[in-house]
């Protein structure tokens, strides 16, 4: 197998179609089914099903396409390595939970495109969970991770500090007038949280639990700017990072609620694989993240 088979693949993959890869990647149509025909003949494996027009992967195929990218990322970091050592180019993926892209990520990735214009920049939203595997299977070069402490081996955090979290409410709310908030205060109040798989939701999901509560979830959803306004509308209360909610506050729009329960013990981290290659794109970020943040 070679890089171009393998990125033929994976193009395929993307947009399940031999049509939309071979347009893409200026291939004739024919070409892009004589690569994966070999790959497959070489693998000795069906990669792909092809039912009418639709493409889709096989199970085999499936377990090919991470390593596949792995290899393609490879390749790519080599020829950075062999052209130029030091000055920083190439491509970088970032992995990013949503709720520190609507703050943190914006100053530092402005910076970065500023100071280093030869660099792809791509993102990649996820959780904690999430950001274990993009990491092992080298889909991600660097984690911004925020939630409960990504603590392995396998992984070098490189930056990592508490993350204040706060439980909110809209203007006029009942509990805004308690000295403090206990989590049975909150038993029959309508939550407004993040999707499952959030980490700092499970943490608020199982401090409720041992007090014997279970949470009227009345909506969860993936967008932190979704959660602010269906708050400040009156929908429910919720949790969320401080930092993603600093101009709500200042404005009034949303009110901190006193809380007396236990310590949510949220952090946020920038980590990648300690076999990660440190390239001089992935360098420049570390570097680049640890002084905006450390200014902040």
């Amino acid at each position: 197998m070679d890089f171009k088979q393998l990125n033929t693949f994976i193009t395929i993959g993307k947009y399940q179609s031999f049509t939309e890869a071979a347009s893409v990647l200026n291939y004739a149509q024919s070409t892009v089914t004589t690569q994966i025909k070999i790959l497959e003949e070489e693998l000795q494996v069906k990669l792909f099903e092809r039912i009418g027009k639709k493409v889709t992967l096989t199970y085999e195929g499936k377990k090919l396409l991470p390593y596949a990218k792995q290899m393609i990322k490879l390749s790519h970091e080599i020829k950075n390595v062999v052209i130029d050592d030091e000055k920083p180019s190439g491509t970088l993926t970032i992995g990013a939970a949503e709720s520190l892209c609507v703050l943190r990520l914006p100053f530092i990735l402005k910076e970065y495109r500023r100071l280093y214009p030869d660099v792809e920049v791509s993102l990649k939203f996820g959780s904690c969970a999430d950001f274990r595997h993009f990491l092992k299977d080298n889909i991600i070069d660097v984690a911004f991770s925020l939630g409960t402490k990504i603590d392995s081996n396998e992984f070098i955090s490189e930056i990592e500090f508490d993350e204040p979290m706060v439980l909110l409410a809209y203007p006029g709310h009942p509990l805004i007038e308690k000295d403090i908030v206990y989590p049975e205060d909150i038993a029959e109040e309508p939550l407004i949280l993040t999707e499952m798989g959030c980490s700092y939701r499970a943490v608020f999901e199982n401090i409720l639990s041992s007090y014997n509560i279970k949470p009227k979830l009345v909506l969860e959803t993936g967008s932190v700017q979704a959660i602010k306004q269906f708050t400040m509308s009156g929908l429910g209360i919720t949790l969320l990072p401080r930092v993603a909610v600093e101009e709500e506050i200042k404005d009034g729009k949303l009110v901190p609620l006193k809380w007396g329960g236990p310590n949510f013990g949220i952090i946020s981290q920038v980590l990648y694989h300690k076999d990660k290659w440190i390239s001089p794109a992935l360098n420049a970020f570390l570097r680049l993240s640890k002084k905006v943040i450390k200014n902040k």
